[in-house]
């Protein structure tokens, strides 16, 4: 289809852009083949692109020189013309017919080369928009959420009103702005997800939502569990164990408290001889910033939780940013009010 749309646009028009187009997939593919060292055969149809733009430049020469080149005069035109007996013929009124102007072979050129020129910077500028089309924050568009649309919703998310569900906290929680939050704003989010659990040990009679979202360095976690533990009994917990990097706050006018804590590690060895299986163990350091449901801290609560493979841990600051940039947008959808 394209090539029958090229196929119509005038000589003086097609040739230059196929010439300009063949030049420059020529030069980026060689250079890709011998600075990046993407191999030769990415080199050897970079060569093609320059060999057929070469030949479409020696068709624009030969069409060029004929247009310059006249041809001689004949003997039948050099012979003398005798006049013949002329007819008077009745008299017609004249009729001034436009001169025709032959197309301007440069002008066509210049035409085609500058708006494939227009073309290529649009789709340039296009490219290094944001894809959301907001302001450059050097953050792309986050990854899609995956969620589990096909299970039937717990009972416990039925039986609690004003319980969120995984796809309320993903979409929240996976936005834009969150990787200039933890102080990487360059990378772009490379999993989401939003799962509908219930809280261990409750029979299923709990709900706690849950959404992840993956960066290459660290990743976060979003969850709500809807039991009637507080801030403060959970604080109180806390002091039981070492207690060190607890830390009580308040968020969004919340009662808060930031702890830490190792996350599990579970190893397989699927045949690969690789690893060994083995028991549970201790994985990396995660920090978890706790935020009551209400100011007045009357039950339940949302966790963020930031974790990275290398043990690396953004400053608490950053919690506390996420947590009042995310927090205020969970909202109820549509499947939770059906």
């Amino acid at each position: 289809m394209l090539g029958f749309l090229v196929r119509l646009l005038p000589f003086w028009i097609r040739e230059p852009l196929i010439i300009l187009v063949g030049t420059v997939f020529g030069v980026r593919i060689l250079f890709m083949a011998f600075v990046d060292g993407e191999g030769w055969v990415p080199a050897v149809i970079g060569a093609v692109f320059l060999l057929g733009a070469a030949l479409r430049v020696r068709v624009v020469v030969h069409a060029l020189r004929a247009r310059r080149r006249r041809p001689p005069a004949t003997e039948a035109e050099l012979a003398p013309v005798t006049p013949a007996p002329v007819t008077p013929a009745p008299v017609t009124p004249a009729v001034r017919r436009p001169v025709e102007r032959k197309p301007n072979a440069f002008a066509q050129a210049s035409f085609a080369i500058g708006l494939f020129a227009v073309i290529g910077g649009a789709l340039w500028i296009e490219g290094k928009l944001p894809e959301d089309g907001t302001a450059a924050t050097g953050a792309s568009r986050p990854a899609a959420c995956r969620l589990d649309e096909d299970e039937e919703l717990p009972s416990a998310y039925r039986s609690t009103p004003g319980a969120v569900t995984g796809a309320d906290l993903c979409r929240a929680l996976n936005r834009t702005e969150l990787p200039e939050l933890l102080g990487t704003p360059a990378e772009r989010s490379v999993y989401a997800s939003g799962t509908d659990s219930t809280a261990p040990l409750t029979d299923r009679k709990v709900a706690q939502p849950e959404a992840r979202v993956e960066f290459e360095t660290y990743t976060v976690e979003l969850s709500a569990t809807y039991n009637k533990l507080t801030v403060a009994q959970y604080a109180k917990l806390t002091t039981y164990g070492d207690g060190r990097d607890a830390r009580k706050l308040t968020v969004l006018g919340r009662p808060a408290l930031l702890t830490s804590d190792h996350m599990m590690k579970i190893q397989f060895d699927l045949g690969s001889g690789e690893g060994a299986s083995g028991p549970v163990g201790q994985g990396p350091l995660a920090r978890t910033l706790t935020v009551a449901f209400d100011g007045k801290d009357r039950g339940g609560s949302y966790d963020l939780t930031v974790w990275s493979e290398s043990g690396l841990l953004p400053d608490d600051s950053a919690l506390v940013d996420i947590a009042e940039a995310v927090l205020p947008r969970v909202t109820r959808g549509a499947r939770d009010q059906d």
